[in-house]
């Protein structure tokens, strides 16, 4: 397999459909969900968290086996059932209607694959083994937790803020990067994660205003 391109998706709105109804799917459906997507899932059965899903309207669900040729349009189609050929077949179908697909078996069969993840507000960290072992991935991203635990969900549109203002400072992309590279020291992150969101904020504007004074 090639490598992966690394990219976060914008599924806000987006039609997404998990094949399959076990625990696999449920993991799946929880992430499209907390991600924006409309989610429907085809499966005879489901888990007792997926039939609350369904029964509070939260998911749409077809109570059926995946039949060729049934394919709706979807932005995002997962495979998640227990049966190799059936993951197959889905994935080809809807591949050729357009589909971003991810087979949780046979990640070679798909487009994407979804790395080991967990956020602290906005920030969100991943680790991915280009499919290779997702167990280690899980491991890392477990050990990552506990360097980056609950202090880490910091004030980012503060950050969002500064670095739209910083465009009219720095115009070119390699300026801006150097600076935050800079500015983003051990003492402004220690603020950040302090919760002293206004003292990290006064001394990036600070080394920002240095950089005019200079021009």
């Amino acid at each position: 397999m090639s490598a992966f391109y690394p990219v976060n998706l914008r599924l806000e709105g987006r039609a997404c459909l998990v094949v399959g109804g076990g625990a696999v799917a449920e993991r799946k459906v929880k992430a499209l969900l907390a991600a924006g997507g409309r989610v429907t899932v085809m499966s005879p059965a489901l888990s007792s968290s997926l039939a609350a899903l369904a029964t509070a309207g939260s998911i749409n669900h077809i109570a059926a086996a995946y039949q060729p040729g049934s394919m709706g349009d979807f932005f995002i189609v997962i495979c998640a059932t227990d049966d190799a050929a059936a993951n197959r077949q889905v994935a080809e179908e809807a591949r050729g209607k357009g589909a971003l697909v991810n087979v949780v078996d046979a990640p070679e069969l798909g487009d994407f694959i979804v790395p080991a993840h967990f956020a602290r507000g906005d920030l969100l960290i991943t680790v991915s083994t280009g499919g290779k072992s997702p167990a280690l991935a899980r491991q890392l991203c477990e050990e990552l937790k506990a360097s980056y635990g609950p202090e880490y969900n910091l004030d980012l549109e503060m950050l969002s803020r500064l670095r739209s203002e910083l465009k009219e400072t720095l115009p070119s992309a390699k300026e801006r990067g150097d600076f935050w590279r800079d500015v983003l020291s051990a003492e402004v992150l220690a603020l950040l994660t302090a919760g002293n969101t206004q003292e990290a904020e006064e001394k990036i504007r600070n080394a920002a205003s240095r950089i005019g004074a200079k021009s």
